[in-house]
């Protein structure tokens, strides 16, 4: 099985560029450290630091339609739904795989390992 670095999205509203477009499929890539450091340097974040999601967004959304780059400015112009759910992407690819919860079976009392299914943990 290969190691999936990138990850195909149908945004529920889409982006409508300054032509009347509507891009709605792209590709958002794994993060890296600097994805989520290097914009805390940024005097926008440092300014307002609900900011640093657009710049967030802005570095691991690789494409979006037929758009040539996504930037800050498609990020903040994006409908409030997308921004949401671009954002849940985010967090589902980048989280741990497949977290377990340590415990003991009550009828043998071996330890055993349980899948945390936190979609539905409410967490």
């Amino acid at each position: 099985m290969a190691f999936q670095t990138e990850y195909e999205f149908v945004l529920p509203r889409g982006y409508l560029d300054s032509t009347g477009t509507l891009h709605k499929e792209g590709v958002m890539r794994l993060a890296t450290a600097a994805d989520e450091i290097l914009p805390l340097k940024d005097p926008r974040v440092q300014q307002n630091p609900g900011y640093l999601t657009v710049i967030l967004m802005s570095r691991v959304v690789t494409r979006l339609g037929a758009l040539p780059a996504v930037d800050t400015r498609v990020v903040e112009n994006l409908y409030t739904v997308d921004l949401a759910y671009l954002q849940d992407l985010y967090d589902k690819i980048n989280s741990m795989d497949n977290p377990v919860y340590k415990t003991v079976c009550p009828h043998c009392e071996r330890g055993i390992e349980v899948p945390v299914n936190f979609m539905n943990a409410g967490i």
